[in-house]
């Protein structure tokens, strides 16, 4: 694990803000592990990106179509390059596939799998524009290019409004100057009503609206 640590930490240190209490962020990856304590449903690891990585992950959104990529298995070698051929730029795909493997490389060491589902996407409009909390255990997310995910401390949380829209169902957000915003780099576990335990405190959470001809290049990895 320490070349892994060692690799993601190559970038210099992020500033820090403040989090609620169910939540924890530190620019060192030793903050991950922390989306293991009761109180805690999201863990962010604060790292902006490289430059060569962000150059990467921009030649991958030269391009007018919106397109993904998924695999479920082990990122080992054959994962690098199967992702590498399937990306819309392979010449200049080896910063940012290096980067993804090792993120995912670093999941599966800390949730003790083999296997994960990775899936990488270029969005050219929000993919979950409204709030939720996800049906599962835990996801990874970090995003190359464009706005990170949006999220909404508990105290800012009408659960009532979860579910399909309804128009008796209240508004989800009770105080829209309290939405969080990941940033692009950072790398974060978020729980959802799957986790034993967490079956009523998920994470909720959305995809940040894109404006115009914006693009967002997504990465989301969840442990099998």
């Amino acid at each position: 694990m320490s070349s892994l640590m060692s690799s993601l930490m190559s970038s210099p240190p992020a500033p820090q803000w403040p989090l609620p209490d169910h939540a924890a962020g530190d620019n060192d990856i030793s903050v991950l592990p922390r989306i293991f304590e009761d109180a805690i449903n999201i863990a962010i690891f604060q790292r902006p990106l490289p430059a060569d990585i962000a150059f990467s992950a921009q030649a991958q959104c030269q391009t007018n179509r919106a397109w993904q990529y998924s695999w479920l298995g082990h990122p080992d070698e054959t994962f690098v390059a199967d992702l590498r051929r399937r990306l819309p730029a392979p010449d200049a795909a080896t910063p940012l596939v290096e980067d993804m493997a090792t993120i995912a490389e670093a999941i599966a060491f800390l949730f003790d799998t083999q296997t994960v589902g990775i899936r990488v996407r270029l969005l050219t409009s929000a993919m979950c524009p409204r709030f939720h909390c996800d049906n599962l255990p835990v996801r990874m997310v970090t995003t190359y290019v464009g706005p990170g995910s949006e999220w909404l401390p508990e105290y800012a949380i009408n659960r009532a409004g979860l579910g399909a829209p309804h128009p008796d169902r209240p508004d989800i957000a009770t105080d829209s100057s309290a939405i969080q915003r990941l940033a692009p780099g950072d790398i974060a576990l978020l729980k959802g009503s799957g986790w034993v335990g967490c079956e009523e405190r998920g994470l909720v959470h959305r995809s940040p609206a894109l404006d115009g001809e914006g693009k967002r290049l997504l990465m989301s990895i969840d442990p099998a």
